[in-house]
């Protein structure tokens, strides 16, 4: 049981550090974490530790860092008609956690494809009964689910959600707004010299036909790599793009 609540306590510090945006500061430590996870944990189909919740987390932070998991395990939630139990939908943490997983599904994994498709009918049915934090999240899920999130836009989403969890890490939770608040410095500080060099090439003069979509392409490339870091990739990216999209 003690290791069952280490593996949890490690898998939820690991999701809350990349979901509130700043994993790019921790990428050594996650990636050896997450191998370590996925060498000692996650190929004994009788999992002892196999509570839903827990295998479809696993499933997903493991997707997200490109392993290749097997998904046979979630056959032990199945009837005997083949059909996921119905049992599962009482617990909301458990399918909503594996309808984020779902969506990490890659060929010929239909186990997940038919649990995508039991689970979005229930929560669709059910979110209207849930109780605030839980409504919030699978309201949020259905409509954007984790992969298929921005991670500065789902991070500013995130914050509101983490701070009010009674387990949430404070230090982790300052460490995030102040982190937040400089990369958002930061990306105003391109923009605006973007915006003046581009204002200083005149193309409004030269060509009035052409269009202006600094502020779109940018929110594009923010998109693709958001971390300081990569700034003089931002800049370099936006200026070909504002050429391109001109025309």
């Amino acid at each position: 049981m003690a290791a069952a609540a280490s593996l949890s306590q490690l898998l939820n510090f690991i999701d809350a550090v990349q979901r509130l945006g700043v994993a790019y500061c921790f990428e050594g430590e996650i990636k050896e974490a997450l191998q370590q996870i996925n060498d000692s944990t996650f190929h004994d189909a009788h999992d002892l530790h196999g509570d839903l919740y827990n295998i479809a987390f696993r499933l997903r932070l493991l997707k997200q860092q490109g392993y290749n998991i097997s998904c046979g395990i979630f056959n032990k939630f199945k009837d005997e008609q083949g059909g996921f139990k119905e049992a599962l939908i009482k617990d909301v943490q458990g399918i909503l956690g594996l309808y984020e997983a779902a969506h990490f599904k890659v060929h010929e994994e239909d186990i997940l494809e038919e649990a995508l498709a039991f689970i979005t009918t229930h929560l669709k049915t059910m979110v209207e009964n849930l109780r605030y934090p839980i409504a919030k999240q699978v309201a949020h899920a259905l409509k954007r689910p984790i992969r298929k999130g921005l991670e500065r836009p789902e991070a500013r989403w995130y914050i509101s959600i983490y701070q009010d969890e009674a387990s949430h890490d404070e230090i982790l939770l300052k460490l995030e707004k102040l982190d937040f608040n400089l990369v958002q410095s930061l990306h105003k500080e391109e923009i605006s010299n973007l915006a003046r060099w581009w204002n200083e090439l005149d193309f409004a003069t030269e060509l009035p036909f052409a269009r202006n979509r600094l502020v779109e392409g940018y929110f594009w490339i923010v998109g693709v790599y958001f971390e300081p870091l990569y700034s003089c990739a931002r800049r370099l990216n936006q200026s070909i793009y504002n050429f391109i999209s001109c025309r």
